[in-house]
Parts: C-alpha cells; structure tokens; sequence
C-alpha cells in the first residue's frame, strides 16, 4: 500500500486496482469524444417489394404485409345526337326531335379514375379494399361543372362484401358483352355505378359458387309507382314522368345468383325480390295524399335473370359471346335499369299521320305498378333480351356487335288506371286510344383499334327505337310543360320514334 498526501496535507491511501480503472476510465472518455465526431451509420432502407400473390402490379405496402395496387384510366368522349356516354335522345334533355335547336348535337366528356385495391392475407382468408374515385367533366354542363364520383368503395372478408359494389344480380359482363362503351344499353340489369349492400358468397370449387346479398333499393332500383287517384303534373303527358308516390324504404332487396365460370364459359342464375311500398291515397279533389285516407297493401315484385358468355370461340382468340334473358314482376328497373331513368320521350318532324298535326312523339313511362283507392297495386310486368358478339381481327383490331330488347306491359287494371290519369292531362283527339305498353329495342356496333398496349381509340353507333303503343293525338301546350324549349302549342300524333346516336372516344389504361 502506498501513501499519497493531499492537498491539504492528509494522507489517502491507494492501490495498484485503484489507479488501474482510473486510468481506463480516462481512455474511454477519449475514445467516446473522437467517436462523436465519426458519421453515424444509416439505418437499412426498406425498399417496396413486388407482391406475387394477386397478380400483376401489387406491391407490399413497406413495413407491412399488405399488398396494394394502383391502377386507372383517362378517357375523352365525344357523344353525336346524344348525351354522355352515347346516350340515345330519349328524354326532354336531348330529345326535342331533329329540327330543334333547343338542344346540343354534340357532347363531350372527360374522366379520370384512380383504382386502389389492397389485399391481405388472413387466417380467414383475403381481407381486401377497394375503391375507384373519379373526377369527371361534361359539357353542356358548364365551364366549372367538374363532378367528383365514386362507383365502388367496399370492403370483403372472410367472404362478405360491404360497402358500393356491383350487384349479385348482374351479370359479371352486365351490357357490356360486346365490349361497348355505352352505358344504356337495357334489356336487362346493368348497374355499373354499383349498389351499397351486404353480400356473402360461398365458393364451392371447380368455379361454382353462390352469393346472397341484400341491397339497398332506394334510389337506383324503385321505377315510379303510380297513384292514379292523385292529380298529375301537366308535364307528365310531355315526359312520361308522374309524382312517383313510392312510400319511404321499409326493407332493403334481397337477391341472390348462382355462377359457374370455366375455362369456356361463365353462366349465371340471378333472382331478386322488390318490396312495392305505396304513399296515402289522395285526400279531397286529388290535391295531395292524407293519413286518414289509407294506403294500399304493401305487396313483392321480384325479377329473375339468366345469362351465358361462351369463350374460346372457333371464330378467334378472344372472341366471346354474350347473352342474357330477364323477366320482372313488379320490379322494373331490373330490366330498364341503371343510369336510364324512368321515362322515356322524342319527338320528330313530319310526315304526320293527321293533316292537322304539327309533329310526332313518343311518350313511355316506366313504372312498378298502379293504384287508385282500392287495396291492391297493380304491377307491371316485363320482359328482355340481350345479345353481343365480339370478333378480334387482329392483336389491333376488334369489332362488337350487339342488340336488345324490352318490353313492358301493364294489366287490364293498371292500364285503366294508368289511362284515366294520363288522359286528363291534356285533350286528345283523331280517335286517341290510350295503351302504356311499350317496347324499346336496340342494335349497335364498336369498332377498336389499339395500336399500343392501354391505348385504345374507338367509334360506336347505337340505333334505339322508342316503340309506343298509344293511337291519335294530343293537343300540347306551350308555356308550361315544355317551359324553356321552342314547342308551340298545337296536335302532335303519336308514333314510334327512331334514335341514332353515337360516339368517338379513347382511352388510356394505366
């Protein structure tokens, strides 16, 4: 032991173990503050990695096991005798007839859509999301009339479906089997702007499956209902539109498909039912419903579907072959659906069938059913046809063809009650017999031309015929139902109407 004196003149005592780790602790003192000046090293970076799992274009979201895509398009349109999307001059907007200028012969539409699909796998099989905001522009809507939309938003698990999705009742080509652009092409469903429902769907194997879904019904499956007992709008002879006295939604639709898809074809059985829910009858003079008056029974229409898309054609690779039938009962808009409306209306020059008659028209409405002041309403019943054919010329080069057929009846009842209200609206004359039965068939044609990959440029004609049962004249006058267009008062017959229309568009896939 050694003796150490302070400063103080006291005596410490030290040992060689003492001195020792001072000493080291010295060092690592130095060592730590040359340390601090060296450049710290970078974490890893955690590149996006490709995602193998779904298919083309998924990567894993980084740091995570979910795997995501983002895809789209950019489409430009240019609609001729129509409106947007090559739709047929069937209504008040661009139906005013040949010679009018009271409406555009041309439209366009610009749209761009962002696609966004994440998937993960579970113990419960793929959770995945979906959704494909749009932003789209049309004239003649107006200069800063630019629309935000969104077809689809929706979530599945474990093999449910929530959310906006297309229907179980469609078909997975809906009208669009020839690969067409338009989005009117009836005859049976076609809700491409999708439904908000809850579905679940059981895979069986060997592509057999089955789904059941309740659907959301309020606004895009609900034709008018027809409350004849209530006095009508004076436009209704005009247009084919009447006060649509639906009562509030009680009950969603419920429907269901059976699907086989296999190398060579896809076949499917759709059926849904519709819950009809009428207003209160009319109170005094018609002028508006009343509680007190009552209401008809609630009472069930229902639709059924089947379809077939035959692939692998001797014609040539790609080739299809698309084809679906509908019946409804009391649930129009399954057969006349999606973005159509629910009344239908053109009107044209000469020659007339009455010397005294200023022009022709066609005025069809589509409705669910009728009712007066007894306890039933009266549905309508109906019935349709689809076809389309697509042959690949070359790698560049296809065409699709494709027709429809739809036709609407009434029953003796609805018809009498449909026809007193119609009747009243406006004088009739050169022997009028009032019928609202009606047919609406339809034939066209796309050609394309893909010169690069996701590049397409197209050109389609579409010929509707607006086929009205109704005989005679009618007296229509102006101001009033036809307020902000040219139409003079005077006797214009009723006659079918013819509609050619087309469209001139291209498209970027990404």
């Amino acid at each position: 032991m050694g003796i150490i004196h302070s400063v103080d003149g006291t005596k410490s005592a030290y040992t060689g173990r003492t001195f020792l780790l001072g000493a080291v602790a010295s060092l690592v003192a130095i060592v730590g503050a040359s340390a601090a000046d060296l450049p710290v090293k970078a974490k890893p970076v955690q590149y996006v990695k490709i995602c193998s799992l779904y298919g083309a274009g998924y990567y894993y979201i980084p740091g995570t096991d979910t795997c995501i895509k983002i895809s789209g398009y950019m489409r430009a349109d240019a609609n001729i005798n129509g409106g947007a999307y090559n739709k047929p001059g069937w209504d008040q907007t661009e139906g005013q007839g040949t010679k009018s200028r009271d409406r555009d012969y041309f439209t366009t539409r610009i749209r761009t859509e962002l696609q966004i699909d994440t998937r993960t796998q579970t113990e419960y099989g793929v959770l995945r999301t979906y959704t494909n905001p749009r932003y789209q522009f049309t004239t003649p809507a107006g200069p800063d009339t630019g629309v935000l939309t969104l077809d689809y938003g929706f979530v599945q698990f474990a093999g449910f479906t929530f959310g906006k999705a297309l229907s179980i009742f469609q078909t997975p080509w809906g009208a669009t089997g020839a690969n067409s652009l338009t989005s009117f092409l009836i005859g049976g469903y076609d809700n491409i702007n999708g439904i908000t429902q809850i579905a679940y769907t059981a895979q069986f194997g060997n592509g057999v499956s089955a789904s059941v879904a309740v659907e959301d019904n309020r606004v895009i499956n609900r034709a008018q209902l027809l409350n004849a007992s209530l006095t009508q709008p004076a436009t209704g002879v005009f247009t084919g539109v009447f006060t649509n006295s639906y009562g509030e939604n009680v009950t969603p639709d419920f429907v269901g498909n059976i699907r086989i898809e296999q190398k060579d074809f896809t076949a499917q059985l759709s059926g849904a039912v519709h819950n009809i829910r009428a207003n209160y009858y009319a109170g005094p003079g018609g002028i508006a419903p009343v509680e007190p008056n009552g209401h008809p029974d609630d009472t069930w229409g229902f639709a059924v579907l089947g379809g077939i898309q035959l692939k692998n054609l001797p014609t040539g690779p790609g080739d299809k072959l698309s084809l679906d039938a509908s019946y409804v009962n009391g649930a129009s808009k399954y057969l006349i659906g999606g973005v159509t409306g629910t009344a239908f209306d053109s009107f044209s020059g000469g020659p007339t069938n009455f010397p005294d008659s200023y022009q022709n028209m066609a005025v069809l409405s589509l409705m669910d059913g009728v009712y007066t002041t007894g306890r039933r309403i009266e549905k309508t019943s109906g019935w349709g046809f689809r076809g389309g054919f697509v042959h690949n010329w070359s790698p560049t080069w296809e065409t699709g063809i494709f027709g429809t057929y739809s036709r609407i009846e009434f029953n003796a009842d609805g018809a009498a009650a449909f026809c007193t209200a119609f009747t009243a609206l406006s004088p009739k004359s050169n022997g009028f017999v009032c019928n609202p039965n009606f047919t609406i068939w339809q034939v066209g044609q796309r050609t394309a031309w893909t010169p690069v990959k996701n590049l397409t440029f197209s050109v389609e004609v579409l010929y509707t015929v607006l086929d009205q049962s109704h005989t005679g004249s009618q007296t229509l006058a102006n101001p009033g139902p036809l307020t902000g267009t040219f139409k003079p008062t005077g006797v214009y017959d009723f006659k079918d109407q013819n509609i050619l229309s087309g469209l001139i568009g291209v498209r970027r896939t990404f």
